[in-house]
Order: C-alpha cells, then structure tokens, then sequence
C-alpha cells in the first residue's frame, strides 16, 4: 500500500527569519500594554516568535499543492507572498489589528480546509472564519505554558488553545491571559464612578477587556487608598532645608555588622557596594562615610551632589565589600571576612541603618542625609510575619549564607507590613466588587457575579505580587547614567535571589517607579491589550510527564525548561505566598500546598536527587515520558514546534555538541521523533550578539518534529549517513541562506536538515554495531558542513581566494607587496592580475585590500571584465549602505552578477566567521546585515530581472 506523504508545511521549508528576530528583539523594549506586565515570569518567548511559529507550523508551503502552485517558480512567488504575511503580523503593533489578525487567519483556514477538500470562508468574514478554525482547525496545546505565550497567540490566531503547567503561579498568569479576557470580554464596568458617568451620557466602547481593566484600576485605587489611610504614617514626607516638605520615593539602606577590631569598640560599621547615588550628568549625587565621634557608632552618611571627577565617581562605586576580599572596616580599615559576615548574619547579628533618602523634588531627584525621622519611621513597623515559608533550592542559595530562612526574612518589617496590609485589602475589594455589582444588577446570578468579582480579585492581587517585586531587600539602587533617569531595580532584575548588602526600599504610596500606582497602571494597560477575538482557551495544573491529554489531536507547540537551568518552583516561591494569602479562597486547588510543587519540577538538579548523575537520568526520563506522550497524542501531518534555550557559556565553550543540547535532542529521537528544521529564534540584536561575540547563541531554538513513520525508516552505518549528508546538506544549505538566514545563526540553522537526515533512519551504526549518539552525530553534521564551505570556497576565482586569504590575516590593513606575491603564487594568479582585477591596491611597495569606500560607484558586473565573488560582496556591502536607494542598487547588481550571486552569499559566511575570529565586531556586523537581507534584495531583482539581457546575466534563479 502506497502511504501518501504529509504536507509539508512553511515552517519546513521557509520562513521570514530575520523579520521575525526583528520583531522579537524590539518587543523586549515594549512595556505598557505588554502581557508580560501582567505578572513576571521568567525566560517567556517573544509574542512575535510564538505567532509566527504557530502560523508557519499551520499554513501549508506551496509544495504541497502542485496542483494550483505547478511550477517551482510559481511556488517561490506564493512563499514569499505568505512571508509578507508574516511580516506584517510580527510587529508589536499587529497584536490587535484584526485585519492582520484576519488575514492570517485566512490563510490558516485555507489550509485547513483545501486539506479537507474544502473551500475556505470568504476573506472578508471575519466572524465565519473564526467559527471555522474554532471547529475545523486542530486545537494548540503548551504542555509547559509556563507564562503563557504560545497558548494567548494560538488564541490570538483564533485557534481553540490549551496550556498546563506544573507551577500553579504559571497556571494563573495563564487562566489570567486566556481563560479571563474572554469570559467577560464587551462588559460593562460595575464601579460606581463609571456607571455614573454612563447614567449622565458617557459613551462606552464595550470592546475586549476594557471593563475589567477599568474595574481594576479602580478598586485597585480603592486598595491604595485604604493602604494610605492605615500605614500612611509610617512613610512620611521629609523636610527640605527651605522648609518645605518633598514626598520620598526610596530610602537606601545599608547593612551594618560589628566590627571585629577591637579599636572599633563594638562599633556596628556599615556594608555597601557603591556610594554613588545618580550618575546623571546633570544632578551627580554620591554618599560619604565621616568619622564623627558624636554618633552613637562613631561615624555617619552624609549626601553631595554637584561635579565629581571620573576617578572620584569610579571608586564611589566600588563598595567597602568586594567579592574577592570582603568587606573593610570604616573606622579602622580592618579586614572583615566574609566568614565573619555570614556567622554574624545566621547568628541574626547582622543590623541595617539609613544611607539616604531620595525625594521627588520640582525639579528631580533630591537626595538628602539620612535624618531620625525618617529612620524611625520605619522602625515603628510592626508585621503579623504572615509569610514564613522556608526558601528552597536555587532562592536559598545564597541568603541562607547570611541567615535568611524564610521568604518573610526577604522583607523588612515595614515592608512585609505594607505586603500584608495590600494583600488583606484584595478580599475587602472583592466583596466591595460583588456589592457594587448587585446594586447596578450587572449580572443575573449570584455565580457570575461572584466570578466577576474573583477575576478582578486576581488581577489585584498580581499587583501586589508587582509590589512585592519592587518591595523586598534584594531590591537595589540603580544610580541611573547620562541617557537615564535613577530608580529601584526590582528584586528579579536577574533571575536569582542574591544577597544585597545596601537596598533600596520604595515608597509604594510615592507614584514613582515600584509604587502601587504604577504597577497598577501597567497592570491595568496589560488587561487592556488582551483584545483577543474570543474562542475556547483553558489553562491547568499539570504535570507534563503524566499529562495523557484528553483534547483529541492536538497540536504541540512548547517551551520545555532547560534541563539543568534555574528551577522556577524555587523563585516562584517568592509570588506563591503572598498570592496564597489573598487568592486561597478563590483558586483552592492552585493554593493548597504550602509552597509550590518542586520534586516533579523537569529540572536537572543535583541538591534535590542527590548528585548530577542522578539528576540528569531524573530529566532524561521524565523527558523521554513528556515526548513520548506528546508524540503519541499529536495530530497526524501537522509538525511538532519545541523551543529550546541554550545558555550563553554552554554554546561558547562546547558549540552545538554541548551535554545539554546533545541531551535533549537524544531525548527527542527517542521518543520517535524526526527533527527536519531547526530556526534560530533571537530576542537580541545580531549586532549585540556579534559585539559581545556571543554570534553562536539564539536565545532559542525552534525545532520543528514530526512522527517517525517506522514502516517507512530503515537503518544505515556511518559511510551512509554521512553520504546522505554530503548529498543533502548542500541544497539545504542554499536554501537556509536565501531564506535570510545569517551567518550569526547558520550553525543553529545547518543542525535542521543535517538531524533530519539522522532521525530519518531508526538507528545509524557504528562500526562496532554501537548504535551512534545524537552528539557524535552533530559532530559529524559540523564537520560536513565545514568541509562542504570549504569545497565552496576552493571553487571561487584565484583572486578571492587571495583576498580571503590576506583578509584572515590582515583584514583591510597595508602591509608589504611581497606578502601579496607569496599569495598570488600559492592560488596560481600574479600580483599584476590582482591589481588589474582591483581587488586589491597597489601603494608602491605596499599593498591592500581595496576599502569599500575607495570602490568605483559606477562599478557594473557586466561590464567587470575580470569579475571576482569578492569585489560582488564588496560592492554589494558599500550600495546596500547607501543613504537612498541602497535596497534596488543593490538589488540591480545581484541581477547583474548572475550565477555569481550564489557564489557572493555563500562567501558573506566566511568572511562573518573571519571577522568575527578576530573580533572585528564592525565587519562582522556588515556581513549579518547582508546575508539577512538577501531575500528581500532577491525579491527586488525578480521585478527588474527583464531589463537586464537574460544572456549577460545567465540563469540566476536556476
């Protein structure tokens, strides 16, 4: 029996890379109204990867329907056409344009139903097509939907989406994103200002969250000024020297131990790791430590502000503690050990004392000596320590060094009261809600009302989780710089809880950055984004090793945690127990344990299964299950995305064979999965990548599966596999590079088709009958792509392979004409030919390569009578770069060059990977940004291809 091949699908073949990681790295920059503002969670993928993804994983490529694309040009034409879809559905602002939205749902729809032997809803029917993909389409589902995004852009696209997740934080930001919006989405608010204003006349547009967002910022309102009233005393205002008063938005404190020194008297001596306050050009401030034996230590803070030199500034921001040495004495320079400290600390020795407070004054910050009002103030705080859970794994780490234990030790007292009176105040709010809507009649039942009431309940208390986050003492200063303004770094600037020795604590009734307003106005503009066009969305705790998915052929997308990467549970911790306090009542199953779930928690890690052996063979299997299920419960002939992170460190010192890596693919085959595509997925600039030399790393990679068909797989030894490799892998490599492809992601990119090959047969032999690893096979795939670039590179003309040559040693430097001879001899061309090509210039004894800015601008391929690959990159780089017209310029000379074309794209790659070697940042960039806009510069030469005469240019699109 004949088996019919599956459709291919976009993401097989081709998709919009660059447009893609464009998009991805901008929406890092974007804050208000981002979901992300909802509620942190860590490590979240891009919105624009996630849609993108999901669509090209959906929409067929043109391949599959020879019948209506006959012809391989014809099918080119019809990619790049749903390429321009995908471009313009990436952009951040596309989020909630539902013409773009529509358009990409068509186009979703239509392959749905020309697989069903179908027709497609009309184009213009937003509404039918909606209804189509609700019941034709195959449901999405996130087994690890951690903060939500692959499910809200499945939903976006107006699939049916399904989420799970082990951490029931991540379970509530996802039930907030998907399960919320639409239930109540078109209602009315029911506070009693709104329903004023709408009773006088007031319009009301009624579309997607708007009410629920505007309930939230009004009870959320409510809540502060109820906070105010109760514990507004203790942040009172500070006296200025005019005798005004300023309203403070931080205090600065740093922590104080007793001086081992007996010169110190018993002195209780400050740590801190800088003094500098504002490094704002126009408004410098800096703290001092003065001896004055007046104070009840021996010395004191002072604030300045004014000029201070660059050496002054540098050594203000050293600290008395560095990591290497400890800390110092500041009344006799002794030497205070970090042992010293931290016996102290577990000892509950450790104190804190004002270093200054920062005010919000006419004319900026104000930044003022720590005075005994203020510090008293704070002292009077007294909390019910409500939150005594003990931190664990990755969040005690450090802090319990220091004799932190519970995630109350975090906090200071007036901050864990400030927490636990907002956190009270949620309830009250939800009752008030519920009161509000009973009297306006805005719900027919007493369940919907009350259900109204949770959901605004839930986002208020997110808030309070955003308060927390800005509220503890992990929380620093951060003394700003010429291009921004000074603030609060909130408590997950990075992804650890680290021990501080000063910290910021902010005023949460300041409306300044960390305040309970601001956070409730991003808040509230995240609820307001989520406009989503409605269908079914559900989100539930579950663990993906034993998940055996109910929902009948899904679709798998999903963001698997890194096997030996920071365990959320632990750092979830911190959000659990002040969400538990407020939501316990509406969320029982999300909240019934004391901390969240850690020993299932698919992490590799060692302090929890004993040793890194055991806690790998703990992923691998629990892996293995969660593919292995997914495997078994996909719908047939629609691929499997899964996103993989790589580490920084990990990619640069062991590239794409590190353990990790290796690991997870093995994982993958094993559970009878194919890899045919891999893409580089990156939420940083290539040019930052570049800089930092960090070009191996994609903040992740998409592999795209698909399910082994073992009737259809055989086996192979090595000769054969690598055979299939050299056969193969120089097509794939042509395509991944027309597709715009990089050289910054080509490695990552190259791994697609090469495991392809590799997981198209059941098992690939040794030459002892072992059967080969995932690693030794990406070795293998490496080296076959080396070998093939190098063959690619042996073919270019005598005088490129000088040039590449002399630019591997001495870039665009001069150096003596004998170098250039010895060269010219070795590829078999003369220095004469190399002048006379103007590859390079003759400087009389000297020589170098031509600059691109020395190139001829009136320089024609055509007309080029000793046309070489390098001067078609060359040019190509100075026209690109032009101020207008660069993009058709350069277009028109790629028609020009012909088959030299293939040859100049293929060269980009090296010549990245040489500048890149020498740490040429600049150069290296050049040639990223080239081979990115490749296809965009080939698509511009198929409209002008006719006027240039088809015989002078040869067959380019062959």
């Amino acid at each position: 029996m004949t088996v019919a091949a599956p459709r291919k699908k976009l993401i097989e073949v081709s998709i919009p890379l660059e447009a893609i990681n464009k998009a991805s790295a901008r929406e890092k920059s974007i804050r208000h109204g981002h979901p992300s503002t909802l509620h942190l969670w860590w490590a979240r993928r891009p919105l624009a990867a996630c849609r993108a993804v999901l669509f090209a994983q959906l929409v067929d490529d043109p391949s599959s329907w020879p019948d209506k694309f006959p012809t391989e040009a014809e099918q080119e034409v019809e990619r790049l056409r749903l390429h321009r879809v995908i471009e313009r559905m990436v952009p951040w602002e596309a989020s909630n344009d539902e013409a773009i939205l529509d358009e990409a749902r068509w186009e979703i729809a239509r392959s749905v139903a020309w697989g069903l032997g179908e027709e497609p809803p009309a184009k213009d029917n937003g509404s039918a097509i909606l209804a189509y993909l609700q019941e034709k389409a195959a449901p999405v589902y996130d087994p690890f939907s951690g903060g939500g995004s692959i499910p809200l852009e499945a939903q976006r696209l107006g699939l049916r989406a399904y989420g799970s997740d082990l951490n029931p934080v991540a379970v509530l930001i996802g039930k907030a994103l998907l399960e919320i919006p639409p239930r109540f989405a078109g209602r009315q608010p029911v506070n009693p200002k709104a329903r004023s204003e709408l009773k006088r006349g007031g319009s009301w547009n009624g579309k997607g969250a708007q009410g629920l967002a505007d309930d939230v910022r009004y009870y959320g309102k409510w809540m502060r000024d109820e906070a105010e009233k109760q514990i507004g005393h203790l942040y009172p205002n500070t006296k200025l020297s005019d005798g005004s008063e300023a309203r403070v938005i931080a205090w600065l404190w740093a922590r104080t131990v007793r001086s081992p020194d007996p010169a110190a008297k018993g002195a209780m001596v400050p740590l801190y790791s800088s003094l500098m306050l504002s490094r704002m050009a126009r408004n410098k401030a800096w703290a001092s430590v003065t001896v004055d034996p007046t104070k009840p230590n021996g010395w004191a803070f002072q604030t300045h502000t004014g000029a201070i030199e660059r050496n002054d500034e540098e050594e203000l921001r050293k600290g008395n503690v560095q990591r290497s040495s400890g800390a110092k004495c500041t009344l006799t320079g002794t030497s205070i050990p970090f042992s010293y400290i931290r016996a102290e600390g577990i000892n509950k020795r450790l104190g804190q004392t004002l270093m200054a407070t920062i005010a919000e004054g006419p004319k900026g910050r104000i930044y003022l000596s720590p005075d005994t009002v203020q510090e008293t103030s704070a002292h009077r705080a007294k909390s019910q320590s409500l939150v005594d859970t003990p931190l664990a794994g990755k969040s005690r780490v450090n802090l319990s060094l220091y004799g932190f234990e519970t995630f109350g030790d975090i906090f200071s007292e007036r901050q864990k009261l400030a927490l636990e009176v907002f956190s009270s105040l949620v309830s009250k709010a939800r009752q008030q809600i519920i009161h509000d809507a009973t009297v306006e009649r805005a719900f027919d039942s007493d369940k919907d009302r009350e259900g109204y009431a949770d959901a605004v309940a839930t986002y208020l208390a997110f808030n309070v989780s955003s308060v927390a986050n800005s509220s503890s003492q992990i929380c620093t200063w951060d003394p700003g710089g010429p291009g921004w303004n000074t603030k609060v770094r909130n408590t997950f600037s990075r992804q650890a809880l680290p021990m501080t020795w000063d910290y910021a604590e902010i005023n949460p009734f300041s409306g300044n950055t960390g305040s309970f307003d601001v956070n409730l106005e991003y808040l509230v503009k995240a609820i307001q984004s989520l406009e989503v066009a409605g269908g079914l969305a559900s989100v539930s705790l579950q663990d993906a090793a034993e998940n055996n998915y109910k929902i009948k052929a899904p679709v798998f997308s999903t963001d698997p945690p890194y096997y030996d990467n920071i365990g959320y549970a632990d750092l979830s911790d911190f959000f659990y127990v002040w969400l538990k306090i407020s939501l316990q009542h509406i969320w029982p199953d999300l909240f019934r344990r004391l901390s969240t779930p850690k020993e299932a928690e698919l992490v590799a890690t060692p302090t929890r299964h004993g040793n890194r052996q055991l806690a790998e063979e703990f992923f691998m299997q629990g892996m293995s299950r969660t593919l292995g299920a997914m495997q078994k419960a996909a719908a047939d002939g629609i691929p499997l995305t899964i996103y993989y992170a790589f580490k920084q460190s990990e990619v640069a010192e062991e590239g794409i064979t590190s353990a990790g890596w290796a690991s997870f693919l093995q994982g993958v085959v094993d559970s009878g999965l194919l890899i045919d595509g891999t893409w580089p997925i990156r939420t940083e600039s290539a040019g930052r990548l570049i800089g930092n030399k960090a070009n191996a790393l994609a903040s992740s990679i998409v592999l795209v599966c698909r399910k082994i068909n073992p009737t259809l797989a055989l086996g192979s030894d090595r000769a054969g596999f690598i055979a299939a490799l050299r056969r193969e892998l120089p097509a794939a490599i042509t395509k991944i590079r027309a597709a715009g492809v990089g050289p910054v992601d080509m490695q990552q990119s190259v791994i697609g088709p090469g495991m392809g090959v590799f997981t198209r047969y059941l098992e690939v032999l040794e030459d002892d009958d072992s059967k080969m690893t995932v690693k030794t096979a990406l070795s293998i795939i490496n080296r076959t792509w080396e070998e093939i670039d190098n063959e690619i590179v042996a073919s270019f003309d005598p005088e490129t392979q000088v040039a590449l040559a002399w630019f591997s040693s001495y870039g665009f430097e001069p150096k003596p004409s004998g170098e250039l001879i010895t060269l010219a001899n070795a590829k078999d061309t003369t220095i004469s030919d190399l002048f006379a090509s103007e590859v390079f210039a003759d400087l009389k004894g000297r020589t170098a390569l031509t600059k691109r800015g020395e190139l001829d601008p009136r320089w024609s391929p055509i007309r080029d009578r000793r046309l070489t690959v390098w001067e078609c990159v060359q040019h190509l780089a100075r026209t690109l770069s032009a101020a207008e017209g660069g993009a058709q310029a350069a277009a028109r000379l790629i028609v020009e060059m012909g088959p030299k074309a293939t040859d100049a794209r293929a060269l980009l790659d090296r010549l990245f990977q040489v500048a890149t070697d020498k740490g040429w940042a600049q150069e290296a960039l050049v040639y990223n940004q080239l081979a990115e806009e490749w296809p965009h510069l080939l698509e511009r030469s198929t409209n002008i291809f006719n006027e240039v005469r088809p015989a002078e240019t040869g067959d380019l699109f062959a």
